[in-house]
């Protein structure tokens, strides 16, 4: 095994520690007790503070708690039923509920991530909450009051709208966040107390969760979080999907509720002009409109008139004006026009020019006919106005009693509608999201991520980890009763199947390694068996070529090329190396003496004949790693480190490293061992000789690892000597 694979499977091993499971939380009955105790603790708190007078609300106490302690969604719950109680004794209070639910969820987050810790993130934390409640909520008042409406901040609010000289928007913004960041600082201070008192295990519980599966301890959990995505995460994609498709069907119900509110305020508007312009109009004698028009409250018809338009306009705040004209082509002639508080009215007998508004409707008024209400925003405001016709007895039309209602209240009570819509669609709409989120996160995310991520920390390398990877997909017990639980069981069966599959194929594995090593020792053997000078050669040499790898790689030499792997392969092809002298005469090859300079020349093409054997065998196996360090040592192992060699005259390291190692266990088995045309070298001078032969003949970072061995190499020789033969499998 090289280095990248042992540094993969450490990563795997260490992923595999991670991977931990939790315990449950609370179920569904204690959920309701944490959750009512919640709701109590905030109207408790609220009435406390209006009891004791103190510039305070600590009614987000119960809301905070739930959610240090329960988490988010029943922090939720308690956020939102707490202002739908408190609508029995103020109904305004509903409009502030999603202020208390998004308190509850960012409380709860920040907890998830260790805020209550660190005196500063508590600090953070409670400025946040007064970000919301404070700034948030005194903008939603402004619209649904206007400023100083009531409460613990009107008086800090007209101090500094009075005192300090600030326009009463930023007054009351100052005053909502000052008194609200006091109030959250209080409340995140007695839950980071409780937080430290309570006993951690007590808060494990006390979480309320919805694990459809073996709940997953914190740190698996943070890296089941982190687990990247290609594009966007499954949780984005719900996300998504809970907040768009509410998103537009709140936006165009919205739209279509303020629609239908104004046009029924603008409606109500239009019966109230009606009623007061004929009113007026009822008031009015036609047949002293000419008089009046000459003489004016000189008469006292006019003035006892003009005192019942008064209460006519009295009748309703919303009345603006009342004024009666008559209608010629040079201008409107004033009969009456009440005097205002700001505005006095014209003198009878003015004439006033026609409006631009007046334009699509002169041919009308002008003929003495109806015409429909008229709505104008110009110099003298947003006004709706109603003309009723005047008639005489005759039937003739001799005046025009006319009412202005302003729409400022309109606009008003329209910001004021939205407001509310907004606040209560918000509130609702974080409350689903929320029970959405979790939802999606026990039943869908938390199950897929931990599979995904049982899957990514597998390990293949042992038997043992194999087990464990099974035992930890099997643990996670997933039980969603839908097809995530489906997808569960076929991951968990085909990884069980897989694993069998793998043992299977590593068996197999096994036997035709021990077959394939067993068929080259076979055919070494029977080209050994053709020389009869050489014994138990490949046998020894194999254990040699071992003893010289572990000492190059213990001393730090040739780190690169010896890998496992390459030791693996070089130590079970080593007894190749002479395969070539099956093409050499058993003439040459069992000569008892010295060789001939033709028959020497003969006996080198072993090296060549033996690569192209192997070689041929590459052709059929071409991935086979050890067949190309066989082909490596048949051809190269006569080669010497300064040039001198055979078959190529290779030298230093253009020989390979298999081929230079070889060559020292190949020459000193031929030294310490008898041939019949020589006596063995004794042990010490074979090794005075290979000593001697480093730099020239052979690699001098082998010989000495080799030279080092000395009693290891000199057990093997003993134990082939005494017939035990230590060889490998």
């Amino acid at each position: 095994m090289d280095k990248a694979d042992k540094k993969e499977n450490t990563g795997k091993a260490k992923q595999q520690i991670a991977f931990g499971f939790g315990k449950k939380g609370i179920r569904i009955s204690e959920l309701i007790i944490l959750c009512i105790v919640g709701v109590l603790i905030n109207l408790l708190g609220g009435w406390a503070a209006t009891k004791t007078g103190i510039p305070l609300y600590l009614d987000t106490i119960g809301t905070v708690l739930t959610a240090v302690f329960g988490g988010y969604l029943p922090a939720v719950l308690v956020g939102l039923c707490s202002n739908l109680l408190k609508t029995l004794f103020d109904a305004t209070s509903i409009y502030y509920a999603f202020l208390n639910v998004l308190m509850a969820i960012v409380v709860a987050v920040m907890v998830r991530e260790g805020w209550l810790k660190k005196w500063y993130k508590a600090f953070a934390t409670a400025f946040v909450l007064a970000l919301i409640g404070g700034v948030a909520g005194s903008i939603l008042t402004w619209f649904l009051y206007g400023f100083a409406s009531g409460g613990v901040t009107t008086p800090l609010a007209l101090y500094l709208n009075e005192t300090a000289g600030l326009p009463r928007f930023p007054a009351q913004l100052l005053a909502d966040f000052s008194i609200d960041l006091l109030d959250k600082v209080a409340t995140i201070l007695l839950a980071c107390l409780l937080f430290m008192i309570v006993p951690k295990k007590y808060r494990e519980t006390l979480l309320f969760d919805g694990w459809q599966q073996k709940p997953l301890n914190k740190e698996t959990m943070k890296a089941v979080r982190k687990m990247d995505s290609r594009v966007m995460s499954l949780r984005t994609k719900i996300l998504l999907l809970l907040v768009i498709a509410p998103l537009c069907i709140a936006i165009l119900a919205t739209v279509i509720s303020y629609m239908l509110y104004r046009e029924s305020s603008i409606e109500e508007h239009k019966q109230l002009a009606s009623g007061v312009a004929n009113m007026a109009a009822g008031v009015i004698d036609p047949d002293l409109v000419d008089e009046f028009l000459i003489y004016g409250d000189e008469m006292e018809e006019y003035r006892k008139t003009e005192e019942l338009l008064y209460d006519v306009r009295g009748s309703s705040p919303d009345i603006e004006y009342i004024y009666v004209y008559e209608i010629k082509k040079d201008g409107c002639h004033v009969v009456f026009d009440l005097d205002t508080g700001d505005l006095p009215g014209e003198l009878p007998g003015a004439v006033v020019p026609f409006d631009e508004s007046f334009g699509p409707y002169l041919e009308d008024l002008l003929a003495g006919r109806p015409i429909e209400p008229i709505i104008t925003d110009d110099t003298y405001g947003w006004l709706l106005t109603v003309y009723q016709p005047v008639y005489d007895d005759a039937g003739n039309c001799v005046c025009y009693a006319a009412a202005d209602v302003s729409m400022n209240r309109l606009r008003e009570n329209s910001y004021t509608f939205f407001a509310k819509l907004i606040a209560l669609f918000l509130g609702f709409f974080v409350l689903m999201l929320a029970f959405g989120m979790w939802l999606a996160e026990y039943n869908i995310i938390m199950p897929v991520n931990s599979m995904a991520y049982s899957a990514s920390a597998f390990a293949f390398n042992t038997e043992e980890a194999r087990e464990h990877g099974v035992e930890r997909i099997r643990a996670l017990d997933i039980h969603t009763g839908d097809e995530i639980e489906n997808l569960y069981h076929a991951f968990s069966k085909t990884t069980q199947d897989s694993m069998q599959y793998v043992e299977d194929i590593q068996t197999q594995s096994e036997t035709i390694t021990k077959m394939q090593n067993g068929l080259i020792l076979v055919l070494a053997d029977m080209v050994e068996s053709r020389d009869q000078n050489t014994g138990d050669h490949v046998r020894k040499t194999a254990a040699y070529t071992q003893i010289i790898m572990d000492g190059l790689k213990k001393e730090g030499y040739y780190l690169d090329q010896l890998t496992d792997e390459f030791i693996y392969d070089v130590y079970h092809s080593s007894p190749l190396h002479d395969v070539g002298k099956i093409q050499v005469s058993d003439v040459i090859l069992n000569k008892p003496g010295r060789l001939t300079e033709e028959e020497f020349e003969i006996m080198k093409t072993h090296t060549t004949a033996g690569r192209d054997v192997i070689q041929q065998a590459i052709e059929i196996v071409p991935e086979s790693g050890y067949l190309m360090e066989a082909r490596n040592l048949a051809e190269f192992h006569h080669e010497k480190w300064d040039g001198s060699g055979y078959p190529h005259g290779l030298s230093a390291d253009n020989i390979p490293l298999s081929a230079r190692i070889m060559a020292v266990a190949d020459v000193f088995d031929a030294l310490v061992s008898r041939r019949s045309y020589k006596e063995p070298f004794t042990f010490e001078k074979a090794m005075t000789i290979i000593s001697d032969g480093a730099g020239n003949h052979f690699d001098p970072l082998v010989v000495k690892v080799f030279v080092a061995a000395a009693d290891e190499v000199r057990k093997v020789a003993e134990d082939f000597e005494s017939g035990e033969k230590p060889v490998k499998a």
